[in-house]
């Protein structure tokens, strides 16, 4: 069995004996250090770090922790995010049409290799209910218009609050959330078909296809009012060539968008990724 471990996800301004006043809180109080990652943005003047340590014989129980650090980060301005690994999270899937980033995400959850749960799926089309209940998740039509936009996102809020939801991941779901969602529910990922910032917003493949580009990317990142400009998790790209058509483009994109949208909800979950700003540290 594995032993349970806390992790610390910290960023304050930069100052000499950073390391040894964080790893001595976990030693003083019996902690084992097992993962250790730390990054400095000279040009921000703020460090960051990423602490792992295993509970088992730790002297502070798990409601404790939190405090107790707070006294040694108050004075140090630091911002700071404490979570623990055997806590399982619950995430919700939107999707439209496309089904290929949905069912990735669906059987590496089946197969075990994040720890989640997959409880809710959303869409505002009907087509992959069958789907969906295959996984045993319960699946939601949620139409969106531009009339009933406002109302349909209050339902959502309230689907995500009942299923307890910690996670949204939009799985290639083609509607932009409104800035008031946003507020209320911070935790999005989006799959972007493009290897962003270029070829932002829609049609992507047929604008690198104009462009005659020679490689083509996929771009996973968190949600925020600016559309295609929150902070960036994980990308990858695929060479191409003039032989190559849109539609190959699109096949080509569509694995991409798989494996970086995997990847980036693997990170998430394990808590490596720190973000400041529009910017993400991954302690990868």
């Amino acid at each position: 069995m594995t032993v349970p471990t806390a992790i610390l996800l910290i960023s304050c301004p930069d100052r000499p004996g950073l390391v040894a006043k964080f790893a001595n809180f976990i030693y003083a109080n019996g902690g084992n250090i097992i993962h250790a990652d730390l990054h400095t943005d000279f040009a921000a003047g703020l460090f960051l770090t990423r602490l792992e340590w295993q509970l088992e014989g730790f002297n502070l129980p798990q409601e404790l922790i939190g405090p107790a650090f707070k006294a040694i980060a108050q004075p140090l301005q630091a911002s700071w995010q404490l979570h623990f690994s055997d806590t399982i999270p619950r995430i919700a899937i939107w999707v439209s049409k496309q089904d290929h980033c949905l069912l990735d995400l669906l059987w590496r959850q089946q197969a075990k290799e994040f720890a989640a749960e997959i409880p809710l799926i959303m869409s505002n089309h009907p087509d992959l209910k069958a789907v969906c209940e295959q996984f045993g998740a319960d699946f939601y039509t949620i139409p969106i218009t531009k009339d009933n936009k406002a109302e349909q996102e209050a339902k959502q809020l309230e689907l995500l609050s009942q299923y307890q939801i910690n996670l949204v991941v939009l799985a290639k779901y083609m509607q932009v959330l409104s800035s008031e969602f946003i507020t209320k529910f911070p935790q999005i990922i989006n799959i972007h078909h493009s290897f962003l910032p270029a070829f932002a917003g829609a049609k992507p493949y047929q604008k690198a296809y104009e462009r005659g580009v020679k490689i083509i990317g996929a771009t996973a990142h968190y949600v925020t009012p600016e559309l295609d400009g929150g902070p960036i998790i994980e990308q990858d790209v695929v060479r191409v060539s003039h032989r190559d058509t849109v539609a190959d483009l699109i096949r080509k994109g569509k694995d991409l968008e798989r494996v970086v949208l995997a990847r980036a909800v693997r990170l998430h979950l394990q808590h490596q990724v720190l973000v400041y700003g529009n910017r993400t540290v991954v302690f990868a």
